[in-house]
């Protein structure tokens, strides 16, 4: 699996580069790096998946990787159905190889029922839910995305951060003011694409999660964003919980839960490979990481002061919104920049003032140091929340004949219960 992961990110570097320097420099004309991302993701994960399910022991994987672990070593037919399908091979998103065959095969709609005597499961076949609701509110939304980034996101542009004129006549509330409104701005191009793409599955019959506990039927199984949660984010953390959450998750997997040392460092490190070999992604994933660590010391220490009266609590969400949509913005102008001297412009025009707040907050405020595996370790989890996870392996696999855990089962008999009311 680590033989297949250094390949095949191997490759899509030498892709990346032949795009980035052989094509125009800072150009998309001939952007084929997309599919090839999606790609590697699947790669990887899919070869991860193989080792622990055939050449690891059950009882050293992490319960998400018990859930996703493949069991059969796939055919040639079901591997490259699985990696080059016309639903997600453009724009993804991501989606494990389990849900993939479950779907395939038609299992994605079949509840069971455990019953609470332990007697033998009752299998209860549903007629198939239609996704035409949920297709028509995305496609809504891809609507609106793009009509925005046509009409606004231009006029705004993220390069006007660094003008010359702008930074000297305009004062630090203007600019920061102008800094978060040009950052909101390059986002729908982002949502446009990325619904567009969930869409499509959903479209196709992919991508039902379940019900609800009003028996609403669900179809954000592989759903890659949730607008109203980045937009509103309080936290560091809350604000990457939600954005390109498949991508996340592989991170995770691939990364996070496997690396031996610094975790946290490692994870952004890849996560800037893989975007590609623009400057900008490294001095993004760089800065990324000190606001992580920082955000994460400032939630440990202080956050529990300000939980008990509703409104403090209103107080201390406004105060972090304003920061974190600060940080966020700040973290991901090289990002769009993407090269190195215009990054560090914007950076030395804000006197790196982020970066040594957070490096003071890391010398100020202890991180808590625990062994991995350890109770203690999950609550310093990445990130990408571990609740997130959770839950979407719960209803995730939850209706996949594959697994019979206990949780799962249990989660099918809420679910079937729903429907019935």
């Amino acid at each position: 699996s680590r033989y297949c992961f250094v390949f095949a990110l191997g490759y899509l570097t030498v892709c990346q580069i032949t795009r980035v320097y052989i094509f125009d420099y800072g150009q998309y004309s001939a952007d084929f790096s997309g599919p090839m991302m999606i790609i590697t993701q699947k790669i990887t994960s899919l070869a991860f998946e193989i080792h622990d399910g055939m050449f690891r022991k059950n009882e050293d994987l992490t319960p998400s990787q018990r859930c996703l672990a493949v069991r059969r070593m796939p055919s040639l037919l079901e591997y490259l159905s699985y990696n080059c399908n016309f639903m997600g091979i453009l724009a993804g998103p991501l989606c494990s190889y389990k849900d993939y065959i479950t779907f395939i095969e038609g299992r994605s709609y079949q509840l069971q029922q455990s019953e609470a005597n332990g007697k033998e499961d009752t299998k209860y076949e549903q007629t198939d839910p239609s996704p035409n609701i949920a297709v028509a509110q995305k496609l809504l939304i891809c609507g609106l995305s793009l009509l925005f980034h046509m009409t606004i996101t231009k006029t705004l542009p993220v390069e006007y951060n660094i003008d010359d004129n702008f930074r000297a006549t305009a004062s630090w509330p203007v600019r920061f003011f102008y800094l978060y409104v040009s950052l909101m701005a390059a986002r729908p191009k982002y949502y446009f694409a990325w619904t567009l793409a969930d869409a499509i599955n959903n479209a196709a019959g992919f991508g039902f999660r379940g019900y609800d506990k009003n028996g609403v039927t669900r179809w954000d199984l592989i759903s890659n964003l949730r607008i109203q949660q980045i937009e509103f984010s309080t936290s560091f953390k809350m604000f990457l919980d939600n954005w390109n959450i498949q991508t996340a998750l592989w991170l995770k997997r691939v990364c996070y839960e496997r690396a031996t040392f610094s975790p946290t460092i490692q994870t952004f490190i890849l996560s800037a490979i893989w975007h590609g070999v623009y400057p900008g992604y490294y001095l993004t994933f760089l800065t990324g990481v000190l606001m992580t660590l920082a955000a994460r010391a400032i939630r440990n220490n202080i956050r529990h002061y300000f939980v008990d009266s509703p409104a403090v609590k209103l107080c201390y969400d406004i105060v972090t919104w304003v920061a974190t949509q600060a940080a966020i913005s700040y973290t991901v102008v090289p990002f769009v920049l993407l090269s190195v001297k215009p990054s560090f412009t914007f950076y030395s025009s804000c006197y790196f003032c982020l970066h040594i707040a957070s490096i003071l907050v890391l010398l100020v405020f202890p991180l808590k140091r625990t062994q991995k595996g350890s109770k203690k370790h999950e609550s310093v989890q990445p990130v990408w929340s571990r609740k997130l996870e959770e839950e979407s392996l719960l209803q995730k696999n939850s209706y996949s004949t594959t697994n019979n855990s206990f949780s799962q089962k249990q989660e099918i008999t809420c679910r079937y219960q729903a429907l019935k009311q």
